[in-house]
């Protein structure tokens, strides 16, 4: 550096750095997923405590559970119910388990923990809570647990709605 001839002298030290402007992220930041069904659904990120990605036989069978969850997981010594999002929200698809390797996103309240397995992650998106609609014309089966939804595309009527996860979570109908 200090052989430098530039560091010596003041050539080049009028010419300003060019400053680059850093784009700000607006809205929440958000994990976008698709249900069998084909539906895109996000959760907020403040609510999920780690997506997984275990092979179905890390994934134990519980006998006489409801039909919704398809057995437990060992996350680091915790054992954690997994459950089907998409048959959960009123999907007439199951998740398929026939591949070798199932995403699963853990979400949490309090001290209660639950896996949801979804067909296949998107990706993490900033979406602008400001935009969020009332969802609209969604099954019976699904509407206590939505936020609300956005509108990706009027021309094709593609929805990206909200879940509640706590709702979620505290639901009765994992017990059914």
């Amino acid at each position: 550096m200090v052989g430098n001839p530039d560091f010596l002298t003041d050539t080049g030290q009028d010419q300003a750095p060019e400053l680059q402007e850093l784009e700000s992220p607006e809205g929440e930041l958000h994990l976008r997923f698709y249900v069998p069904s084909g539906m895109e659904f996000a959760l907020p990120a403040t609510g999920i405590k780690e997506v997984l990605e275990p092979s179905p036989n890390q994934i134990t069978p519980i006998p006489n559970a409801s039909p919704l969850l398809l057995g437990t997981i060992n996350m680091r010594g915790r054992v954690i119910w997994v459950g089907d999002l998409g048959q959960f929200l009123g999907d007439a698809i199951p998740v398929n388990t026939d591949r070798s390797e199932i995403p699963v996103i853990a979400i949490e309240d309090q001290d209660t923990m639950l896996g949801l397995a979804v067909e296949r992650i998107v990706d993490m998106d900033w979406l602008d809570v400001e935009q969020l609609q009332m969802a609209m014309n969604v099954p019976d089966t699904m509407a206590p647990f939505l936020k609300g939804e956005w509108l990706l595309d009027p021309e094709s009527n593609q929805f990206l709605r909200l879940l509640d996860q706590v709702a979620i979570l505290r639901a009765a109908r994992w017990a059914a």
